[in-house]
């Protein structure tokens, strides 16, 4: 996702030229660095939300695993 909005970046960077042309500097990249700090935002909480998911995956095939291993045990009993 990050990727693709980088791209959409670019283009939209491409898009508003004319307005750096025209001298609006603090317009131009104030909205290209807007964009990148979302983005940059973007990928870390995105990143942050996938390692949580694994933990929690982790944790539930652990407790699977162990209340398999007690039902085993106990038919074995």
């Amino acid at each position: 996702m990050p990727l693709a909005l980088l791209v959409y970046l670019a283009v939209m960077a491409y898009v508003g030229y004319p307005h750096l042309r025209a001298g609006e500097y603090l317009y131009y990249f104030g909205v290209i660095g807007g964009s990148l700090i979302i983005i940059a935002l973007l990928y870390i909480v995105l990143r942050k939300r996938d390692k949580v998911r694994a933990e929690r995956d982790d944790k539930l095939s652990q407790t699977y695993t162990k209340s398999e291993n007690e039902e085993e045990k106990s038919d074995n009993d």
